[in-house]
């Protein structure tokens, strides 16, 4: 009964969830609640959602104050002078134009945001493109490669969604995969290079000059701190290695470093409020997410559908597949990113996939580190079911399907190199 309750929630929420008929946060919190009662929970229930709300507390802070952390920077300039730097350097040869695209993009997505990542790269580079009479399929394609694979970082959404769904600190599920993510970055650069050849093969080296600050609005202009660069820098290379050292938890760190980031480069109290206030609606739709999953899980948990359902399928998996459960989800999570949401996906199905897994002896951080290897870190940006996709194709000018049809072998290659290095260093098994 309690299995087949769990089972219910989970198709209830993604049905719901697929064919928009709510939104993600009401539907996390409103169908666990309507299954709770139906299974005589209601007396307990108060508890369990209390208890899941603190289990990802620390998570939606740490991703509240990153998002703000990162948008100061963004905002103060710290990644101008290298994105002007690769664009003089790149001139008018297409190599090094789609080389400096993916290193664009792969700095841009440190915020862990794929709109803003799309917001800085696109409108910076569309015009360069265009000059050279380069494809806008490649821009696209490109950006997403970078940001793809950029998205497994601590503080983007699916390393915190699968460390929320697991009751996992989002250290055990990304430190272990480090070595996997070089080799994915290593992939996209070496996918850059191929895809370079073959445009400069077509349209050849033409020499022009480019000026990336002439593309700024006043207002953007006025925000930048150009002579806060090495401040900056230092402060944000000292903050990615205390969250990799985890010198503290993680959520003080971005607490710490957004505290000292805007007290120095926006003094004045009524300025750093409005970069509070330009970071917001990013900010709080994430944060929502995150605590309303705390309902889900906690009830799911707390009533015992997890550990029902896993015994359930159990029963059903083949004995002999069991411990390679890793390495199933790690490949399948990148196609996967084309039918699931992320809030369906890690909430939704994780939990069960990891009970399930854990009878087979494989530990649930394993399966956390397998599925951000490819469901929607190297598969969200081609992925029609997250808002992010139709502003990257949007600003670019192409077509969902076309850039579907570039993109998804090498975003799936991505995620095979990355499996590939995860079971060598035992990771995944």
């Amino acid at each position: 009964m309690v299995a087949l309750l769990g089972f219910l929630t989970i198709l209830v929420f993604l049905a719901l969830i697929l064919t928009k008929r709510v939104s993600v946060i009401v539907s996390l919190i409103v169908v666990p609640i309507i299954f709770a009662l139906i299974g005589g929970f209601g007396a307990d229930m108060g508890d369990f959602m209390l208890e899941g709300i603190k289990s990802v507390a620390p998570t939606g802070i740490m991703l509240g104050f990153a998002i703000l952390y990162f948008g100061i920077m963004n905002n103060a300039g710290l990644f101008d002078p290298l994105i002007s730097r690769v664009l003089r350097a790149v001139k008018g040869d297409p190599l090094k134009v789609i080389i400096g695209t993916v290193i664009i993009a792969m700095l841009a997505h440190l915020d862990g945001s794929g709109a803003s990542t799309f917001l800085i790269s696109i409108p910076a580079l569309l015009p360069l493109y265009d000059r050279l009479g380069m494809s806008r399929i490649v821009l696209a394609g490109m950006v997403a490669l970078g940001a793809g694979v950029m998205n497994l970082l601590p503080w983007g959404g699916p390393t915190a969604r699968a460390a929320t769904a697991l009751g996992l600190d989002t250290s055990d599920i990304f430190n272990p995969i480090i070595p996997a993510m070089v080799a994915g970055i290593v992939w996209v650069l070496f996918v850059a290079v191929w895809i370079g050849r073959k445009e400069r093969k077509r349209i050849g080296v033409v020499d022009i000059e480019y000026n990336f600050h002439e593309e700024l609005t006043p207002e953007e202009r006025a925000m930048r701190r150009p002579k806060l660069f090495w401040f900056n820098l230092l402060l944000t290379i000292l903050t990615i290695v205390a969250l990799v050292k985890v010198w503290l938890p993680l959520p003080i760190i971005f607490m710490v470093s957004f505290a000292i980031a805007v007290l120095i480069n926006y003094p004045k109290p009524e300025d750093q409020m409005e970069q509070v206030k330009s970071q917001a609606v990013g900010m709080i739709t994430v944060v929502s997410i995150i605590f309303a999953a705390g309902i889900f899980t906690g009830i799911l948990t707390g009533t015992g559908m997890i550990t029902e359902m896993a015994n359930a399928l159990v029963s059903i998996i083949p004995s002999e597949s069991g411990g390679f459960m890793g390495i199933i989800v790690a490949i399948t999570g990148m196609p996967l990113s084309l039918l699931f949401t992320p809030d369906a996906y890690y909430f939704g199905v994780l939990p069960i996939i990891s009970e399930t897994a854990s009878a087979y002896g494989v530990l649930p951080a394993h399966i956390g580190s397998a599925a951000i290897l490819g469901q929607m870190t190297t598969g969200f940006p081609l992925s029609p079911l997250t808002a992010s996709t139709f502003l990257l194709i949007g600003l670019a000018g192409v077509e969902l399907a076309d850039h579907q049809k570039f993109v998804f072998k090498w975003a799936f290659g991505t995620t095979i190199v990355m499996t590939v290095v995860a079971v060598i260093t035992g990771v995944i098994i």
